[in-house]
C-alpha cells in the first residue's frame, strides 16, 4: 500500500511539473516569437529599400547612357527570377500554419491559374509604367506613382479588412506629401516637347499602373490568407518565381512581336559605356528587382500590403540621396525636407505596429496567467 501511495505521489508530481513547464514555455515562447518576427520584418524592409533604390538608379543609368527599349526595360523587372530557384531547396514547403493544418490546401490547377493571373497582371502593370515614364516628365510621373498609396488604402480596406488609425493615416499623408514634394521639385526647370496626345496617354497609363499595382498587392495578401495558407518563406518564393516566369515569357513575346529585338544589337553597340557595361547594367537591374520583390512579398506576408506599399514609398526620397553619391546630383533644402517627412511617416507607421505588438503580448500574457492560475487550482 505504501508503495502504491508513493507511486501515485510521483505521478502527480510529474504531472504538476509538466504543467508548470508548459506554462513557462508558453510565457517565454511569445517573446521569442515576436523578436523573430521583428527580425524578419527588418530584413524584408532592407531588401525592399536596397533593391528598389538600386534598381531605380540602374534603370536611370540604362536610359541616360543610350538605352531605349520599353520591352527590354519591362523584361529585366521579372527576368531575374532564376537566381531565387536554389533558395527553394533551403526552405521546406511542407510547414503549414497551425491555424490551417486541417484546411484543404489549394490544388495544382488553382495555383497555376493564380500564378498565371499575377504574371500577366505584372506584365501589363510594368508596361504601363514604361509608357508613363516615356511620355511624362519625371516629376509628373513620380507624383502619379505616389497615388498608389491612396489606391492601396482603398483596396486594403475593401479586400483585406485593413483598420485605419490616426497614426496610419498620419503616415500615409506624410509619405504622400514627401513623394509629391520631391516630384514637383525634381524637374521644376525642365521643359518638355511632348504632344498633348502622348501626354494624356502617359498620364492615364501611369495612373492605371498605380491602381493596378495597388490591386496586385492587396490580391497577393488575400491569396496568402485564403488560398495558399502556408506560413513559410517557400510560399513567398513561389509567389515571386512562378508569376515572374509568366511575366518574363510574356515580355519575350512582346519583344519579338513589337520588333524591338531587331534594334537591340545596335542599341548595345551605341551604348555610351560599351557592350560590357550594357549587359551588366541590365543584369544587375534584373537581380536588384528580384531582391526588391522578395522584400515586398515578405512584408505582405508578414504584415500587410499597405505596410509594404508604405515602405516602397519610403524608398522614393531615398533615391535622391543615393543619386547625390553615385550621380553627383545636388542636395538642396527641398530634398532634405522630403527625406525628413518620409522618415517621420515611416516611424509613425512603425510606432503603430509597436503599439499593436505590445497590446498583443499583453493579451497573451494575461491569458497565460489565467491558465497558470487554473493549473495551480488543480
Amino acid at each position: 500500500v505504501a508503495q502504491e501511495v508513493g507511486l501515485q505521489s510521483k505521478v502527480e508530481d510529474t504531472k504538476n511539473l509538466q504543467n508548470d513547464n508548459t506554462v513557462t514555455n508558453t510565457l517565454q515562447f511569445p517573446s521569442l516569437k515576436h523578436y523573430k518576427w521583428w527580425l524578419r520584418v527588418a530584413l524584408y524592409i532592407l531588401f525592399l529599400l536596397a533593391g528598389q533604390s538600386a534598381a531605380t538608379l540602374l534603370g536611370r543609368l540604362y536610359y541616360d547612357k543610350g538605352g531605349n527599349s520599353k520591352w527590354m526595360a519591362t523584361f529585366v523587372q521579372s527576368a531575374g527570377f532564376p537566381i531565387l530557384i536554389p533558395l527553394l531547396y533551403f526552405f521546406p514547403q511542407s510547414t503549414i500554419s497551425t491555424n490551417t493544418s486541417l484546411a484543404k490546401l489549394p490544388s495544382i490547377s488553382t495555383l497555376a491559374f493564380l500564378y498565371l493571373f499575377f504574371g500577366l497582371l505584372l506584365t501589363g502593370d510594368n508596361m504601363m509604367y514604361s509608357y508613363g515614364l516615356l511620355y511624362l516628365p519625371v516629376s509628373t510621373y513620380s507624383l502619379l506613382c505616389a497615388t498608389q498609396l491612396a489606391f492601396n488604402s482603398l483596396f486594403s480596406f475593401l479586400l483585406n479588412s485593413q483598420k485605419f488609425t490616426a497614426l496610419i493615416l498620419n503616415s500615409l499623408v506624410l509619405l504622400t506629401i514627401s513623394a509629391s514634394l520631391l516630384a514637383v521639385h525634381a524637374d521644376s526647370d525642365d521643359t518638355t516637347t511632348i504632344s498633348r496626345g502622348k501626354y494624356v496617354i502617359g498620364f492615364l497609363c501611369t495612373l492605371g499602373a498605380s491602381a493596378t499595382y495597388s490591386l496586385y498587392l492587396s490580391l497577393v495578401q488575400l491569396s496568402f490568407q485564403k488560398v495558399i495558407k502556408r506560413e513559410t518563406f517557400g510560399a513567398v518564393l513561389d509567389m515571386q518565381i512562378y508569376p515572374s516566369f509568366v511575366a518574363t515569357c510574356a515580355c519575350v513575346v512582346g519583344l519579338f512581336a513589337s520588333g524591338e529585338w531587331k534594334v537591340l544589337n545596335r542599341e548595345m553597340k551605341e551604348y555610351q559605356e560599351g557592350r560590357v557595361s550594357y549587359v551588366m547594367t541590365l543584369l544587375w537591374t534584373a537581380v536588384t528587382w528580384q531582391i526588391s520583390s522578395i522584400g515586398l512579398l515578405g512584408l505582405i506576408f508578414e504584415v500587410s500590403s499597405l505596410f509594404s506599399n508604405v515602405i516602397s514609398t519610403l524608398a522614393l526620397p531615398a533615391v535622391p540621396i543615393l543619386a547625390v553619391i553615385f550621380f553627383h546630383d545636388k542636395m538642396d533644402g527641398v530634398k532634405v525636407m522630403a527625406m525628413l517627412l518620409a522618415i517621420w511617416g515611416f516611424l509613425s507607421y512603425i510606432y503603430q505596429h509597436y503599439l499593436d505588438d505590445t497590446k498583443s503580448k499583453a493579451t497573451i500574457t494575461n491569458a497565460n496567467e489565467v491558465s497558470g492560475s487554473r493549473v495551480e487550482l488543480c
